[in-house]
């Protein structure tokens, strides 16, 4: 059984969606079956499959292990720095998604299978991106499909397609 991930904020779970994002890319692009990089990796086709969602609980030498079986390299780098006023400054935001119009948070009162997901979240009005993608991989089992709106529809294919390379992990 996966261990309960750490709480992190959304710009860490986003950096490690997209981190999952890029290794997936790379093992297709390389024609490497899940199983067969899983092998290589000494791991569990699961637990690859958990890599390659970016989720926070899989130990950080289990990723290592994944980017190395594909011929890939994880580095510490430090980020530049912005400058305001001449000081340094946080650290800039990533870059926005390639779509114009995809949400950067997501209202639950807009959506009624998502807002129905979170149901245990008391007080949670507004979810990232990443935080709506990964409610609806996590429950998928309990959307009603047919009581989803087009709207709706099109959110979850929007999530899929910025965040998961056109798939929803379900």
């Amino acid at each position: 059984m996966p261990s309960l991930a750490p709480a992190i904020g959304d710009l860490l779970a986003a950096r490690l969606m997209t981190l999952g994002v890029r290794i997936r890319e790379h093992r297709k692009a390389l024609r490497i079956s899940a199983t067969d990089a899983a092998e290589a990796a000494g791991m569990s086709r699961v637990t690859l499959h958990r890599i390659e969602r970016g989720e926070p609980s899989v130990a950080m030498a289990a990723y290592f292990s994944a980017t190395a079986a594909l011929g890939l390299e994880l580095q510490a780098v430090t980020p530049p720095a912005r400058t305001r006023g001449g000081r340094v400054g946080p650290i800039a935001p990533p870059a926005p998604p390639a779509s114009p119009t995809f949400p950067t948070t997501i209202r639950l009162a807009d959506y009624p299978q998502l807002k129905r997901l979170a149901w245990q979240q008391h007080g949670l009005v507004e979810v990232s991106p990443a935080e709506a993608l990964s409610l609806y991989e996590r429950n998928w089992r309990h959307v009603d499909l047919q009581a989803m709106d087009p709207h709706e529809h099109a959110l979850v294919k929007a999530l899929a397609r910025e965040l998961s390379a056109g798939r929803l992990l379900v």
